[in-house]
């Protein structure tokens, strides 16, 4: 389900619980009025239970405005981007590497046996540190072997059609 049809959800379930809420704040002062001994009619004061009754409402209503805040978020959120990575069949790219530094075949080695890689992980998988890596995938885009796809954060690296 969609970030988007569950923060409708929520709000409506907080419309619906906002609702109830004030229906059973109306009932039970109507049973303090009937049931509670201590009423201004007879001088004394006001009954104690209101302030109780209060308590909970204000406490109840404070918990379905939470809801309504992270229904609200659900909703104007925007959705995960889902990463798609074709498969084009079993084709056997012919590189020819000759030219290649060792540090670029590795890389390029590395690429070819996972089809698409992101790059955070050709940085683990290699020991080449961040920036020495964006240099080798440059050199490497530069000569036509691979493309970087952006994807978020990060980007995927992909052999060249």
């Amino acid at each position: 389900m969609e970030n988007k049809n569950v923060g409708y959800l929520i709000l409506s379930i907080s419309i619906l619980i906002i609702f109830i809420i004030f229906l059973f704040n109306n009932a039970m002062k109507e049973i303090i009025i009937q049931g509670c001994p201590l009423t201004e009619e007879h001088g004394i004061g006001v009954c104690p239970a209101y302030g109780t009754i209060n308590q909970q409402t204000y406490l109840s209503l404070g918990i379905a405005g939470l809801l309504i805040v992270l229904g609200l978020f659900l909703i104007f959120s925007k959705p995960a981007e889902r990463i798609i990575i074709k498969k084009i069949g079993n084709k056997k790219i012919k590189i020819d590497t000759s030219e290649l530094k060792n540090e670029e075949k590795k890389v390029l080695e590395l690429i070819k046996d996972n089809k698409a890689i992101f790059q955070a992980e050709l940085i683990e998988k290699s020991g080449f540190g961040k920036a020495k890596m964006t240099r080798i995938i440059d050199r490497l885009e530069g000569r036509g072997f691979v493309e970087r796809k952006r994807r978020g954060m990060t980007n995927i690296v992909v052999l060249k059609e």
